[in-house]
C-alpha cells in the first residue's frame, strides 16, 4: 500500500521541482534581458595627468554642473556620474610628480582612460607625454580606451586639439583605440562629447 500511496505525492514533489528550477532560470534570463534593455550599464572610468591640469574641477562639473574650489589633490577622489543610461565611475588621481607612481595601484580593471592635458602649459606638454606613454605601456590598461581631454581651452594662448595631439604623439597609437577633445572644465564645454564617446565605446563592447 505504501508505494501506491506515495506515488502521487512523490510525482507532485518531482513536478514542483522542476517547475521551480524551470522559473528561477526563466527568471534569470528575464533578469538579464531587463537589465540589458533597461538596465544601467557601468564603466570605471581613471582620470589621470599632471597637477593642475584641471582634473578635479572637470570631475565635479560632471558630478554637480557647478564648479567647486579645488586644491591640489594628494590621493584620489572617487564620484559616480550617470550619464545616458551609464554609470561612470570615476577615480580622479593626483597628478603631482610624486604621487604618479601610484597611479599604476588604480589601473587593475580600467575600461577608460581619460588624460587631461593643461593646454595652455606649453612648458610640460612633453612631460605629459612621457607620462602617458608610460601608462599606455602597463599591461593592466593594455584594453582600456583612451580620452585626452584638452584643458582649458578658454586661455588666450591655448594649444588646439590638432597640437595636443602631435605633441602626444596620438597618431603612433594605433593599437589603442582613442579620441581626443578639446574641453573648458569651467565651462562644460566638450565634456559631455568626452562622455559620449565612451558611452559609444561601452556599447560597442561584447
Amino acid at each position: 500500500m505504501c508505494p501506491y500511496l506515495c506515488k502521487e505525492p512523490l510525482l507532485d514533489l518531482l513536478f514542483f521541482s522542476f517547475r521551480s528550477q524551470n522559473s528561477v532560470t526563466m527568471g534569470n534570463v528575464f533578469e538579464k534581458l531587463f537589465k540589458s534593455l533597461f538596465g544601467k550599464k557601468e564603466m570605471r572610468i581613471l582620470m589621470v595627468g599632471l597637477d593642475a591640469a584641471g582634473k578635479t574641477t572637470i570631475l565635479y562639473k560632471l558630478k554637480l554642473g557647478e564648479i567647486v574650489t579645488t586644491i591640489p589633490t594628494i590621493g584620489f577622489n572617487v564620484e559616480t556620474v550617470e550619464y545616458k543610461n551609464i554609470s561612470f565611475t570615476v577615480w580622479d588621481v593626483g597628478g603631482q610628480d610624486k604621487i604618479r607612481p601610484l597611479w599604476r595601484h588604480y589601473f587593475q580593471n580600467t575600461q577608460g582612460l581619460i588624460f587631461v592635458v593643461d593646454s595652455n602649459d606649453r612648458e610640460r606638454v612633453n612631460e605629459a607625454r612621457e607620462e602617458l606613454t608610460r601608462m599606455l605601456a602597463e599591461d593592466e590598461l593594455r584594453d582600456a580606451v583612451l580620452l585626452v581631454f584638452v584643458n582649458k581651452q578658454d586661455l588666450p594662448n591655448a594649444m588646439n586639439a590638432a597640437e595636443i595631439t602631435d605633441k602626444l604623439g596620438l597618431h603612433s597609437l594605433r593599437q589603442r583605440n582613442w579620441y581626443i577633445q578639446a574641453t573648458c572644465a569651467t565651462s562644460g564645454d566638450g565634456l559631455y562629447e568626452g562622455l559620449d564617446w565612451l558611452s559609444n565605446q561601452l556599447k560597442n563592447q561584447k
